[in-house]
């Protein structure tokens, strides 16, 4: 056992004498091979990476010296014949300065009706016979009985619109004078939208002339004005014409 265990240990130093005194082998030099190098921020080669190079605009082709410029756009220019205005609007009648811009009635169409209608056996009543012709006024409560001792024509009002009526509340004395005159509020909603100042001013002042019989007590009672109005035509045109 010793023998063997000899006899290898010799044959391990023969094998290292003999393989140890060779040179070492010389690694070859190899040429023509890729090389790496770090490329610089204006690198011309970087761009070859871009996959829109050919699609977008680039500082150095032909077109930059028109797409890199911004040209200066002249605002447009309007010519008025007049300076700018405000038109003007009757405040005491609005409804004139908006009637010339209704448009105009259209032209008759054909009617609907296959078969004409059948005769009438009464008399049309002619229309606008029963629409008051002028403007009126009414005494109410404990004046009622009393009378006017003068004689009244109310006018009629320039204004394109239906007035509602004007109650004026007053107080009479025994001789028949008005004490005082107080314009009552609308009670509806719709009337008091439509109601024209200049028509209930022109109501007060019509009350305070009034003159009553003469009586024994102090009256207190309303006045009720129903206006009738006539039609006005504005003559206002708009601006710039």
């Amino acid at each position: 056992m010793l023998l063997l265990i000899l006899l290898a240990v010799l044959a391990h130093v023969a094998l290292i004498v003999s393989f140890g005194t060779r040179s070492q082998i010389a690694p070859r030099i190899v040429s023509r091979v890729p090389r790496l190098q770090l490329a610089g921020d204006h690198d011309p080669m970087i761009e070859l990476d871009d996959p829109t190079l050919f699609a977008l605009s680039n500082p150095r082709d032909f077109a930059s010296a028109i797409w890199l410029r911004i040209w200066p756009v002249a605002p447009p220019l309007f010519g008025w014949s007049e300076p700018p205005r405000w038109l003007s609007l009757d405040k005491e009648n609005p409804a004139a300065t908006f009637e010339q811009f209704l448009p105009q009635p259209p032209h008759p169409s054909m009617p609907s009706e296959v078969k004409p209608p059948p005769p009438m056996t009464m008399q049309p009543a002619a229309i606008g016979t029963s629409l008051p012709s002028g403007s009126s006024l009414a005494i109410l409560g404990s004046l009622a009985g009393r009378g006017l001792t003068t004689s009244l024509a109310l006018p009629s009002l320039p204004y394109d619109d239906v007035i509602p009526p004007s109650r004026i509340q007053v107080l009479v004395d025994q001789s028949g004078r008005i004490l005082s005159a107080i314009l009552l509020p609308s009670t509806d909603s719709t009337e008091a939208i439509q109601r024209c100042d200049a028509a209930d001013q022109r109501a007060l002042g019509i009350a305070k002339q009034l003159r009553f019989n003469p009586a024994r007590r102090l009256d207190l009672g309303e006045i009720l004005f129903s206006w009738h109005t006539l039609p006005v035509h504005s003559n206002n045109a708009p601006a710039g014409l």
